[in-house]
């Protein structure tokens, strides 16, 4: 009886070892995922997805806070800033008497700053994210929002030093804060981050930097 029961207990255990294996190879990528951080954007809410190693891709539509951008699997996108609006870096005519002199004009209204100013910070803002980009990788943390069916998607953009390029711009009095928000991927909710972008913004008057130098 006791050989019949141990032949009898084999398939069982094979039947175990087959579960155990294909939960194991279902669930791999979450296992590793809470060993080594890689899901930390859906740790707020689940919809962000996270790409390192994104490249900067020259561009004449390249602004202060809009930009092209190559991804790991080799696409390339445009993507604009969660929270900040750069002005713009030129006045520009486009076809039908259309122009973009209106929308400098409130920038620099909302920054205190005459349009001639407005531009260039504009282009101060142009040059400070060639600079934090253009030579290094960085990471894209982005849900594909893409409100004005323009595909520009908002996106926050992590620097290799742990620092978020929106709030870097507000410390530089390169932006002012307007456009949409988001709860910040592993961090701070939308509502906090306002009031910490609020925060960095007053410093940077304080300090006299950017848009907020006299």
């Amino acid at each position: 009886m006791g050989v019949q029961a141990k032949q009898a207990s084999w398939p069982m255990v094979v039947l175990l070892i087959v579960a155990a294996v294909l939960w194991l190879k279902e669930h791999k990528r979450d296992v590793v995922a809470v060993i080594s951080g890689e899901e930390k954007a859906a740790a707020v809410d689940g919809r962000y997805e996270r790409f390192e190693d994104c490249q900067w891709v020259d561009s004449r539509r390249n602004d202060g806070d809009s930009f092209r951008v190559k991804f790991p699997d080799g696409r390339t996108e445009e993507l604009r800033l969660y929270f900040v609006d750069a002005p713009e870096s030129a006045f520009k005519t486009y076809g039908k008497g259309r122009n973009n002199h209106e929308r400098i004009a409130q920038q620099g209204r909302d920054l205190s700053v005459s349009s001639e100013r407005a531009v260039e910070i504009g282009v101060e803002a142009k040059k400070f994210v060639h600079d934090q980009l253009g030579k290094q990788s960085f990471t894209v943390f982005t849900e594909w929002d893409d409100p004005f069916g323009d595909r520009r998607f908002h996106a926050f953009v992590e620097l290799p030093d742990g620092g978020w390029l929106h709030e870097e711009l507000v410390e530089e009095g390169l932006v002012r804060i307007h456009t949409k928000g988001g709860d910040v991927p592993g961090g701070l909710r939308r509502e906090g981050q306002e009031r910490h972008l609020e925060d960095l913004e007053r410093a940077a008057r304080s300090a006299g930097r950017g848009v907020w130098s006299r």
